[in-house]
């Protein structure tokens, strides 16, 4: 009975590998900036988990600082990571005046009121303990006015807003101390990339010295910025290529003609909607009168799915509106309704599972005033992507040699399947405002194996059934007598 028993678990086990495809994620040291995914928050408004430093905490007023803190997203990292990101870039962190580190006042300190270097650290520890990538920014210029080398007479500055000065980007001096801060904030932290902003003033020659210095102390680091730039960064912003998505997501049947851009590949490109210094996306939708979840999903699709590293803004999951700061900057919202959450973790999961997703060759198949096809592949996958932005629905026809032989099209958002027709075409249809990501995969007909493992677990299951049923009896003859 044992051994029948024993026999029965193995041909089960078996057939049920089966039917479960391999999942392909890429090894931990092969990881490059284009293989993440970044979540960008700021942590004052993140969560406040420690209390000891609330000092001058004010909630209610949105130019005070909210008690967020190194703490708060060591307990909410699961939430991130629930998402699939798999860095989070957590702003700027210096000794400020202002709860978004806009008025950086010395470099060589912490904002106490985020937490101590030891907390930082741990911080540090407890993302890396989820697989997930640290990074933080380093403002190059305007800082405040009572900035320590202002204070103490090193250098001085031009006022360009209340409070806020630009440090003389051509003075040699300057640029050491500048460049100094930077790597002992670097040496003293265990992050792994580093954002430089605010750098326009500055000449490109003096940023890639700024990089190189960075990369000779540490090689793995990741260096990037949010503007446009040709200094080498592993990775920076292609505002056209922002400025097209923005264009085709922000409403229905908008123009997406511009997302033809996007087939001049380049592995140093970020993609984003919004970013913590301006309006959000969602203010862009408002504007127009558009639902915000359903833009969103479209938006999210694109984000995830066309070439570039996406970088996402904290509050995006739930739809946040702003058209400024502090507005733009609210407090994160942890119990919400997580459908998009949910869906935004899903895209994550399906591109950190397939490198043909996230760094294969890109080709625009098809684009008519909103309904959007393109093909993602490498050796091992091929991926068609749909993005029916319009107001109606939409099709689209392709041969069948373009995905090859005996092949079938499975949807893995809405679980569409589509199969080659009897002339050798490819028929996609999608209603209204949908989003479909269809893996190409060998069409071998009626799938035996499925069959035969879903007859066996209900098999299992009714005789499981049966005796428990027939046990129940005995007992209760038992009983009886």
């Amino acid at each position: 009975m044992r051994i029948n028993r024993l026999f029965g678990l193995i041909i089960t086990f078996v057939l049920l590998l089966s039917i479960i495809g391999p999942i392909g994620v890429f090894a931990e040291d092969e990881r490059t900036l284009k293989d993440e995914s970044i979540y960008d928050l700021l942590v004052d408004r993140f969560f406040n988990e420690d209390t000891k430093n609330d000092e001058d905490v004010n909630t209610q007023d949105p130019y005070a600082f909210s008690g967020g803190d190194f703490a708060g997203i060591i307990n909410r990292i699961d939430y991130i990571n629930s998402m699939g990101f798999t860095m989070i870039s957590i702003g700027p962190i210096f000794q400020t005046e202002m709860y978004d580190g806009s008025k950086v006042l010395d470099y060589e300190k912490l904002e106490p009121h985020f937490g101590t270097e030891e907390d930082l650290a741990k911080m540090i520890d407890a993302v890396h303990e989820k697989k997930i990538s640290v990074m933080a920014d380093f403002p190059l210029n305007g800082v405040s006015e009572n900035h320590v080398w202002i204070r103490d007479g090193l250098f001085s500055g031009t006022p360009v807003s209340e409070g806020i000065i630009d440090w003389d980007a051509a003075n040699p001096e300057l640029q050491e101390a500048l460049k100094s801060a930077v790597i002992s904030f670097v040496e003293k932290t265990n992050l792994d990339g580093i954002r430089l902003t605010k750098i326009a003033k500055f000449d490109t020659p003096y940023i890639n010295e700024v990089i190189a210095a960075i990369k000779d102390v540490k090689p793995d680091m990741y260096v990037i910025t949010n503007e446009v730039t040709e200094a080498d960064f592993d990775g920076s912003i292609n505002q056209e290529k922002i400025d097209a998505i923005k264009q085709a997501y922000v409403s229905p049947d908008s123009d997406t003609s511009g997302l033809a851009i996007f087939e001049n590949m380049n592995e140093k490109d970020l993609i984003q909607y919004d970013d913590l210094t301006g309006s959000r996306f969602t203010y862009d939708m408002m504007q127009l009168r558009m639902f915000p979840p359903t833009r969103w999903k479209l938006a999210v699709a694109a984000l995830f799915t066309l070439p570039g590293t996406p970088v996402m803004t904290y509050g995006t999951e739930i739809a946040v509106n702003g058209e400024k700061a502090p507005e733009s900057h609210p407090l994160s919202n942890f119990n919400t309704d997580m459908e998009l959450y949910e869906y935004i973790g899903g895209l994550n999961s399906l591109r950190h599972d397939s490198e043909a997703l996230r760094t294969g060759d890109f080709e625009l198949l098809h684009d008519d005033h909103g309904f959007t096809v393109y093909k993602l592949s490498n050796d091992e996958e091929t991926w068609i992507v749909a993005l029916n932005n319009k107001t109606i629905t939409a099709n689209f026809e392709f041969p069948a040699e373009l995905v090859g032989d005996k092949k079938k099209l499975r949807g893995v958002l809405d679980g569409d399947l589509v199969r080659e027709s009897d002339d050798h075409k490819f028929r996609i249809v999608l209603e209204r405002e949908i989003a479909e990501i269809y893996i190409v995969e060998e069409d071998k007909g009626f799938n035996t194996p499925y069959l035969i493992a879903s007859i066996l677990v209900y098999v299992l299951f009714l005789s499981f059934l049966y005796v428990v049923l027939k046990k129940g009896r005995k007992s209760k003859a038992n009983d009886t007598e």
